[in-house]
């Protein structure tokens, strides 16, 4: 079997980030908010899969973020989520993000294999090391109040995961926190399944550059990341390793620039979840290191609008040149989330996608590939 797509040379990847969580990446209370039903998401699924969309990346949510619309209240386990996607379409891969704290990795492993074999190998595994302590408290865990003991236990984890990929007969496995005896994982993945994790601590940061294939980290300032973008690579490069990076964006595409401005004004401002907004800022800035504090004001409106990423606001041009722009900076692909993405992602594929194909940084998806 060739190599996952994702893996492919020249191409600057797009995918979407959410629409298994109510609201998306809006937090926002306007009535056509993205509504996460199962249906929407295969409808939009399918729309992404026949436009050549490279993946969809899920969040694990457990508890909502409170405020008049309870902002990810309602989600769709990511596993399942996944599995349903990729039996129904071709070409797109699709990634199960999964908490290490709540999920064992000799089910996670399992899971995964037989995933693969659904899907022809384009399932995708996005680690997440723990940082919500509400979540925590929710499940009856406890999270550790160092990202060391963190991503510790996370780097144990994911050890035994990769170990019951590899090995061909059983074995055990003893370590601080996982003592297994006579486990063996069959079936395995029938190609390398990318892995994806976000970081943004120094101890976050070196397991991502260690075990993932992609990093995820926002893009706030572009000339602070494209310093940041280089020192992962390199960071990589001492641990022998090719990391990509990926960032994160909210896109606003309108046939005019006011139209955008205007519509970003509306959901992601006169009609925010404000309490939402603060109790998801509060969380983020007391256990997770995922975004610059100096810019917290920033990060504020922007956590409204499109849950901390990159904007995208403007006409087809106005975007693609965003997109292009995150492209210079070094970044290897960004997600795209929309207040409604089933209904405002046609207007971008029909509108923004040629013009990065024009620009050299998208291939055209051709009929055969489409169908195949």
């Amino acid at each position: 079997m060739t190599e996952n797509s994702m893996f492919a040379d020249g191409q600057f990847l797009l995918g979407t980030f959410s629409t298994n969580c109510s609201g998306g990446m809006s937090v926002t209370k306007v009535p056509e908010r993205w509504v996460n039903s199962w249906d929407n998401n295969l409808r939009l699924g399918k729309m992404l899969d026949d436009a050549g969309i490279d993946f969809m990346l899920p969040i694990a949510r457990w508890i909502g973020y409170g405020g008049e619309t309870n902002f990810h209240g309602n989600v769709l386990e990511t596993m399942t989520w996944a599995t349903g996607l990729l039996a129904h379409t071709r070409n797109i891969n699709v990634f199960a993000t999964i908490h290490v704290a709540a999920n064992h990795p000799a089910v996670v492993a399992k899971q995964i294999a037989t995933i693969d074999q659904i899907s022809r190998g384009r399932i995708g595994l996005n680690i997440v090391a723990g940082w919500n302590q509400p979540e925590y408290e929710a499940l009856g865990l406890e999270l550790p109040s160092g990202h060391e003991d963190r991503y510790g236990y996370a780097q144990e984890w994911f050890d035994v995961v990769k170990a019951l990929w590899t090995k061909t007969e059983t074995f055990d496995w003893d370590s601080k926190h996982f003592k297994l005896k006579n486990v063996l994982g069959d079936p395995r993945p029938s190609r390398k399944a990318p892995i994806l994790n976000a970081a943004g601590s120094g101890q976050g940061r070196a397991f991502a550059v260690k075990n993932a294939d992609f990093l995820f980290t926002p893009a706030i300032d572009l000339e602070r990341s494209r310093e940041e973008v280089a020192a992962l690579k390199q960071q990589a490069v001492h641990e022998g390793r090719k990391v990509g990076v990926l960032t994160f964006s909210h896109v606003v595409c309108r046939p005019t620039e006011k139209e955008a401005k205007d519509y970003l004004q509306h959901f992601g401002q006169t009609n925010a979840d404000w309490e939402a907004v603060d109790n998801l800022v509060r969380l983020q800035f007391a256990h997770a290191q995922s975004f610059p504090h100096d810019l917290l004001a920033l990060i504020r409106d922007r956590m409204a609008a499109g849950h901390g990423g990159f904007p995208l606001v403007g006409t087809p041009e106005q975007v693609a040149e965003g997109i292009l722009s995150l492209h210079v900076a070094g970044f290897g692909g960004t997600t795209l989330s929309f207040v409604d993405y089933a209904e405002e992602f046609p207007y971008f594929r029909d509108h923004v996608l040629p013009i990065l194909e024009a620009r050299g940084i998208r291939r055209a998806v051709s009929a055969a590939a489409a169908a195949a």
